[in-house]
């Protein structure tokens, strides 16, 4: 390292992002004059270096990341080339928005690189592009799923042929920035209980978009606060009937709403837009808040694939009841929560990674008149971070496993494939989320005073991520769901019903695991047997039958003095400690298929 180096040679497009960490890193930590350059900071070698374990890389590297490998080296080489669109450390919130916007305009133009065209068709690979892209910048990456997958595959998927033609190579070039417009300031995961009207008019074929109330503002949303041009809105339809109650409430819908001019930027007619403001993390994505006063829209504009209206007002549905429609309609929107899993798997990686890898240099203290040893080398350190480590390679292969099922979903239409993927992929995303959020504090504390460094990472990555266990579901709302489910195949099973093909174990082994003895107090004890994959996955799939048992026996007993909603209640933490032993053995299940 050149001694006289400064911040500002940073700039220079040979210096690698690694590299420019290291330099910045020197600087901050060795205030030294130029005059003693063998005092500066070095790389270090490891005491344990002579009996490090080699690792083929790059097979394993190719193993990992499959067939997508390509593309997800393309855009790394892409950003690492220009320098003018990495995100500096303390950017400002203003300049990072407008920096995350330059970004994926120049993946998109620039490199080429078109991720709206995957999001239907080849799922595993619009999920790739979405990791590499996190790595860069996770508020590019959450920009970039609001633009393609929550605005662009809403328009995809709940909408018919005529919205695809129109607003397709708008989004995917993007011409159409736009928004996702669900969560409102007094309704975020009860999505039925949006209070924002969509109003037919049948004089003028229009719909007329309200907020009724101040709790009914579209908050929190995504490209909303500057860029926005467009905002699909879910919204209550309302229809006038010719009956004592005039009105007629179809439940919530979706609605493709102008919200900008497409030259001059400025907010149309009827649309409020407040800006959300500084944030704990993602502040590159411009969140704004949205208030409609009476704005109109054209009847077209409803994305109609599971219901529609005619000029004469009359609705016509293939799905029979609103709780249908709203379950189709939530079930073709569940890819934001499988993306959300397979990302923060990727937040997990890059923090032990640091974090291992500063373990193996740094040294502190040894044996008297011997070098100090590599702090991995402590015990204490192997327990804070391998399990992380083995944990990251399991959750890989879970959510590759999720985008396996959601990418067939995609593809077959199949109604129980649909509720599998929807529970399944609310386990893991509460699971994975909550694991990698403590994850990233302990890989923090692991790398002691360095780990505060605003250069390594860790406080970005920890603040950008916390929302993850929020959006798109929170977290205890999403674990209640795996419950339900599970209670449901659970009264199937003994009621003659089918269970669904996500649940294997339940299917196939049922029966086998209530009736059996504890696998854990009744087989041998010897180490072959207790490292068994076998073995350890009867354990887990032991103790999530067993939770499941007591938690419905529970539940029939205090619903008889409480009714439904008090015995969920009185059992809930019961009920997230199902959910979470069956995700857990879900996660187990893959990692065995992965790796034998």
């Amino acid at each position: 390292m050149n001694p006289n180096q400064t911040v500002e040679d940073e700039s220079h497009p040979s210096i690698t992002a690694a590299s420019r960490r290291i330099q910045r890193l020197s600087l901050h930590l060795t205030p030294l004059p130029p005059s003693q350059p063998s005092l500066q900071l070095n790389m270090l070698t490891c005491a344990k270096a002579a009996n490090k374990l080699e690792v083929d890389k790059v097979s394993l590297s190719t193993y990992m990341r499959g067939k997508n490998r390509d593309i997800q080296e393309k855009i790394i080489e892409f950003f690492e080339s220009r320098p003018d669109l990495q995100t500096p450390v303390g950017v400002s919130m203003n300049e990072h928005r407008e920096l995350c916007m330059r970004q994926l305009v120049a993946l998109v133009r620039e490199a080429k690189i078109k991720p709206f065209r995957y999001v239907v068709d080849d799922p595993a690979k619009y999920f790739a592009i979405t990791e590499a892209i996190g790595s860069i910048d996770v508020s590019l990456g959450i920009k970039l799923g609001v633009q393609f997958s929550l605005w662009g595959g809403s328009v995809l998927n709940l909408g018919t042929e005529k919205h695809r033609d129109k607003y397709f190579d708008g989004i995917d070039n993007l011409v159409y920035p736009g928004c996702f417009a669900m969560t409102e300031l007094h309704h975020g995961s009860n999505v039925q209980g949006l209070q924002t009207t969509a109003t037919f008019d049948p004089v003028t074929d229009e719909f007329i978009i309200d907020t009724p109330n101040d709790g009914a503002i579209k908050w929190w949303i995504g490209n909303a606060a500057v860029h926005g041009k467009f905002a699909t809105v879910f919204a209550k339809l309302i229809l006038p009937t010719h009956d004592s109650k005039k009105v007629s409430d179809m439940g919530v819908h979706a609605f493709i709403v102008p919200i900008r001019d497409l030259n001059t930027l400025q907010t149309l007619p009827g649309i409020e837009i407040h800006d959300c403001g500084h944030k704990v993390g993602l502040n590159g994505v411009d969140n704004g808040a949205l208030r409609f006063r009476s704005v109109r829209i054209p009847r077209d504009n409803l994305l109609n694939r599971f219901g529609d209206v005619s000029q004469d007002g009359k609705y016509t549905s293939s799905l029979p009841t609103i709780n249908k429609r709203f379950a189709a309609m939530l079930g073709e929107l569940v890819g934001g929560r499988v993306g959300l899993a397979y990302a923060s798997v990727g937040f997990l990686k890059i923090s032990v990674t640091i974090a291992v890898r500063y373990s193996l240099l740094r040294q502190q203290f040894g044996p008297p008149e011997q070098p100090e040893v590599s702090i991995l080398d402590y015990q204490s350190q192997q327990h804070k971070l391998m399990p992380m480590l083995a944990s990251s390679y399991a959750f890989h292969f879970a959510t590759q496993y999720l985008v396996q099922k959601y990418s067939e979903m995609k593809k077959m239409h199949d109604e129980q494939l649909v509720a599998d993927v929807h529970a399944l992929s609310a386990g893991l995303k509460a699971y994975v989320t909550s694991y990698t959020a403590k994850s990233l504090s302990t890989c923090r504390e692991a790398c002691g005073g360095h780990g505060y460094a605003a250069v390594n990472r860790f406080g970005s990555l920890r603040n950008d991520h916390d929302i993850f266990q929020t959006f798109e579901g929170d977290n205890t709302v999403l674990m209640q769901q795996v419950a339900a489910d599970l209670l449901k195949q659970y009264k199937d099973k003994f009621q003659g019903g089918t269970l669904s093909v996500t649940w294997n174990y339940l299917r196939e082994s049922m029966n086998t695991y209530l009736s059996q003895p504890n696998p854990i107090i009744a087989r041998w004890e010897s180490a072959d047997h207790l490292r068994d994959p076998k073995f350890q996955l009867d354990a887990f799939r032991y103790r999530t039958s067993r939770l499941l048992q007591s938690v419905a026996a529970r539940l029939r007993k205090h619903s008889k003095t409480l009714g439904t909603f008090g015995a969920w209640n009185r059992c809930l933490n019961h009920l997230l400690l199902l959910a979470e032993s069956h995700t857990e053995s879900v996660i187990l299940a893959k990692f065995i298929e992965a790796v034998h």
